[in-house]
């Protein structure tokens, strides 16, 4: 196979520096299963990987990526067979392992799910780990009881990709959705997708006892930290909050009054090490059940490998909302 392009992430000194290379497939970590991409994603964790600002990367030189789709070049498993359109997201990707910004990725059997069959290429990739831990969140908080009549579920970071996801998805399902985001000009976007109010974070009144009164059926938490311990204290009696990401810290505050009083459930989410039953059982509803009504305007921009630095900046920047596409060979991989 001649050389291809991969954006790769080198630590030089105390500088990390990301820059497209041409390399080869002895250059990729090992697997039983090569794919010729068609499309990547970009997530928080690829821009704390690709520019250093988070201590994602446990080895250097390495492809950064947390996600990948296309089409089966070449297996020695049993379970995938060549020209199968197959998807990748999370385990060691971009992490201990060459991730998905890369024209070729090698990947383990043991990772590969194969592409819905309500999906395309574009799609699944549009959708990638955000759409994917808001569409476990929501398996797991329903497996746990959750139901619309229960009451209004609250979304916190309500902008990023992971909060936009629970929002169309949610509002889908007959759940009265309430958005909180700090960014007072994204409140038309979260109505388009379906959230029945708009909260601003700096506006919220949190309280500080340890039962604060009960408003929301249960919510989906991006932010950790303040905000998690107020969602503990203002969740109505049964309902369960699934914490997904830690954007306002990852310390939590909070009694086990919620839990021991009012039976509240914190579940957690990681989407990176999700079980195989599992993840297969959330990426086929993903392409039925639970696909995202609003996906165009989820996953508005498409890039190339050479952005990448580009909006890496940007998004850590919350210059961004939702998701950004990468295209690599796209649809005709």
């Amino acid at each position: 196979m001649e050389k291809f392009s991969a954006l790769r992430v080198h630590q030089e000194g105390d500088k990390t520096a990301a820059r497209i290379e041409q390399i080869c497939l002895d250059d990729l970590g090992p697997g039983e299963v090569v794919i010729r991409a068609a499309y990547s994603s970009v997530n928080y964790k690829d821009a704390l990987a690709g520019t250093g600002r988070g201590k994602i990367m446990r080895r250097f030189p390495m492809v950064g990526g947390v996600d990948v789709c296309g089409r089966v070049v070449e297996s020695s498993d049993q379970r995938y067979k060549q020209d199968e359109h197959v998807l990748v997201t999370g385990f060691g990707m971009s992490q201990d392992h060459d991730g998905g910004y890369a024209e070729y990725v090698r990947v383990p059997a043991d990772w590969v799910v194969p592409l819905p069959a309500g999906l395309s290429l574009f799609e699944a990739m549009a959708i990638g780990t955000g759409g994917f831990t808001a569409g476990l969140a929501v398996q797991r908080m329903e497996v746990n009881g959750q139901a619309p009549e229960r009451g209004p579920v609250v979304v916190t970071g309500a902008t990023g990709g992971v909060g936009s996801f629970a929002v169309d998805i949610l509002s889908a399902r007959g759940y009265s959705v309430t958005a909180i985001t700090g960014r007072p000009e994204e409140q038309g976007y979260l109505s388009e997708l379906g959230a029945a109010e708009v909260l601003l974070h700096q506006e919220l009144e949190k309280g500080g006892r340890p039962l604060e009164k009960g408003m929301w059926g249960g919510a989906v938490d991006n932010v950790g930290g303040e905000l998690l311990a107020w969602l503990t204290r203002t969740v109505k009696p049964w309902g369960c909050i699934a914490s997904v990401g830690l954007a306002g810290g990852h310390d939590l505050n909070t009694t086990v009054m919620p839990f021991i009083i009012r039976g509240v459930s914190l579940l957690g989410i990681d989407s990176a090490g999700c079980e195989m039953g599992m993840r297969r059982t959330v990426w086929d509803r993903l392409g039925s059940d639970l696909k995202p009504a609003h996906l165009g305007s989820i996953a508005p921009h498409t890039v190339g490998l050479e952005d990448l630095p580009r909006v890496f900046q940007q998004l850590l920047s919350r210059e961004l909302r939702g998701r950004t596409v990468v295209r690599l060979a796209g649809e005709a991989c």
